[in-house]
């Protein structure tokens, strides 16, 4: 008998729930500052390799979909993707929006100190755009602002 799905607290504490896809929960880091999306399989591993096949390719048919989101929303320069987890062990992948000047740029994101919450008019904006990328056996949520 499986656990049921339960999101490590870090994430929750430090993101906006935005929606259920097929396979991740898509979340928001709450920096206004950078565009940072996680997507977080509802799986039992830790490693994408341990993930099966089709877990794998719908884990990469909504990274596609978030980054061409991201994309077309936010105009990076260059779109980062990683699954670091070494402080939250729970399997999550990171796609941040990157621009050359951004609050951190060349640099890594991880650890910047500088955060601006997001307003509950930005959250809604970027829900509603969402909308018209995600499949539709997802899920949108009701999203607050977290000041």
């Amino acid at each position: 008998m499986s656990t049921p799905f339960s999101l490590d607290e870090r994430l929750a504490r430090d993101c906006h729930h935005l929606a259920t896809l097929p396979l991740c929960e898509l979340l928001l880091m709450n920096n206004a500052l950078l565009p940072w999306f996680i997507l977080v399989p509802r799986v039992e591993v830790v490693e994408i390799h341990e993930m099966t096949a089709t877990q794998q390719q719908t884990l990469l048919d909504e990274l596609n979909t978030v980054s061409r989101f991201m994309q077309q929303t936010f105009a990076p320069d260059k779109l980062n993707t990683a699954a670091i987890g070494n402080i939250v062990r729970q399997l999550h992948v990171h796609v941040v929006a990157r621009k050359k000047d951004d609050i951190c740029w060349p640099g890594v994101v991880w650890g910047v100190e500088q955060r601006e919450a997001y307003e509950q008019s930005a959250l809604d904006a970027i829900t509603r755009h969402l909308r018209s990328f995600l499949p539709a056996d997802s899920h949108l949520h009701q999203v607050a602002s977290k000041h």
